[in-house]
This record gives C-alpha cells, structure tokens and sequence, in this order.
C-alpha cells in the first residue's frame, strides 16, 4: 500500500475545484497567453542578424545575398523592421518581384527607396 502524498496538493486545489471542464480550459488557456505574452512582445521588438538571414533564406535567397541584405538594412538602421518585410515592402513600393528587388538590394541598390518606405510611417 502506497504512502500518503505528503503536499499541499488538496489546498492549492480548492479554488479550481467547483470550476466546469469548459472553465478549467478557458482558465488555463488565459493563463497560458499570460505566460507566453512577454514572448511574443519580445519577438515583435527584437530580432537578430541570424533570425533575419535565415528568414531571407527561406524566402529563397541564397546565403549570400541573405547576408548582404542584412548588413545594408543593419546599415540602414532598420534591423527591427524586418530584413523580409523591408524586401517585401520596397518591391511592392517599386512593383517589381521581391526576389529581383532582394537581390538588387544586395547589391547596394534601392536602399533609398527602403529608407523612405520604414522612416518615414510604420511600414
């Protein structure tokens, strides 16, 4: 015969217990975006080289130019934008497909047009 719990399981409890399955979730869901919350702020606010070359590489450039683009928009000093966003934004802005305006981008090219798009609004 097992032994006795020795906690305060039953105490912490209480205030749970006369609580519905369906109030337990939405309880514990809520408690769960009030843990991840600071994440997410975080994520929104902060980014890294590394975050942003890898977010290029997905969108199909190569290595490369990925690094190329983000040094010029951490030259810009735009990094909290989004090295993507700022491709995607400027090749919008020029009408032209965002793979030729990134890898233009990486050549130095439409940095200006950048500038103007994330300095002057919240694009």
């Amino acid at each position: 015969m097992a032994d006795k719990r020795n906690d305060d399981y039953e105490i912490r409890r209480r205030h749970l217990a006369e609580l519905s399955e369906e109030e337990l979730k939405k309880r514990f869901f809520s408690l769960a975006d009030e843990i991840v919350q600071p994440l997410i702020t975080l994520s929104k606010k902060s980014t890294t080289p590394s975050v942003e070359r890898s977010v290029l590489l997905r969108m199909g450039f190569s290595s490369l130019e990925a690094g190329d683009i983000v040094n010029h928009v951490l030259d810009l000093g735009l990094m909290g934008k989004g090295a993507g966003n700022i491709v995607l934004k400027t090749s919008e802005k020029l009408g032209k497909d965002y793979l030729a305006v990134g890898r233009e981008m990486a050549e130095g090219k439409h940095l200006d047009v950048a500038l103007s798009i994330f300095k002057g609004g919240r694009a």
